[in-house]
């Protein structure tokens, strides 16, 4: 049993041998199995942050730099602590510290004033991205989420928010999908002139693009519509123009 264990632990780092892990912490994690558990470290392997080599340390704390037990683990707080940076209530702030933009958004919301007040139901970041997947919900995940507190109309505040919410999230996915069907195109541009055109334009279409992600961690959904509606716009004139020279 323990062989098959370890198997299946090991076979996805052997077959994407691409995927970096470049944190001392969790390679001594991986080494010497327990708290946290291997599914919580594969999260972190396979996640943005692990691609791009962000520790357990710059959530959790402690000292990285060293393997010794009693050193690397200074400082780390459990996450039932009120004063740790990974608590529910304190990790938007932990968060965004990197994500700065969502952060700033976030703190416009109901949501986040829930927290502030100490409400267990109030939802935090790892309600939707995961303790450390930093995973992103897709339409349907995310209405089945939502409805966890806005659920039968006169049984719950806002019945109708899952819905649009998985609506919003739908034309936030077609935007992307031509940006980067866009994207490629314009890299075929052989002439100069045009193609800074072409890219320039591109990065109009990211800027309500980006402004629609950020609203919709305020949960102000008429902005992010009134957003996305922009950034449709201007992909679609994108592709239109990389269709027709």
């Amino acid at each position: 049993m323990l062989q098959v264990s370890l198997i299946s632990l090991l076979l996805p780092l052997l077959s994407n041998p691409q995927i970096p892990s470049e944190s001392s912490c969790a390679d001594c994690h991986f080494a010497n199995p327990g708290a946290p558990s291997a599914a919580h470290l594969l999260d972190w392997e396979y996640s943005a942050h692990g691609r791009n080599s962000v520790g357990c340390e710059k959530c959790h704390g402690g000292d990285a730099s060293t393997f010794e037990p009693f050193r690397a683990h200074q400082g780390i707080l459990n996450s039932t602590n009120p004063a740790s940076p990974v608590s529910r209530a304190n990790l938007p702030r932990t968060c965004g510290a990197c994500h700065i933009g969502p952060f700033v958004a976030f703190q416009k919301s109901a949501h986040f004033t829930m927290l502030e007040e100490g409400s267990e139901d109030a939802p935090s970041c790892s309600t939707c991205h995961g303790e450390v997947a930093a995973r992103l919900l897709s339409p349907n995940s995310l209405s089945k989420q939502c409805e966890q507190c806005h659920g039968e109309p006169g049984v719950s505040h806002h019945p109708e928010y899952a819905a649009h919410g998985r609506l919003l999230l739908e034309l936030v996915r077609e935007v992307r999908q031509k940006l980067s069907q866009a994207l490629p195109m314009i890299e075929r541009v052989d002439e100069a002139e045009r193609r800074a055109r072409l890219e320039e334009a591109y990065r109009q279409a990211e800027v309500p693009l980006i402004e629609a992600a950020n609203a919709g961690h305020s949960f102000i959904f008429a902005e992010m519509e009134d957003r996305l509606s922009v950034a449709l716009q201007r992909s679609e004139s994108l592709l239109g123009e990389l269709a027709n020279p």
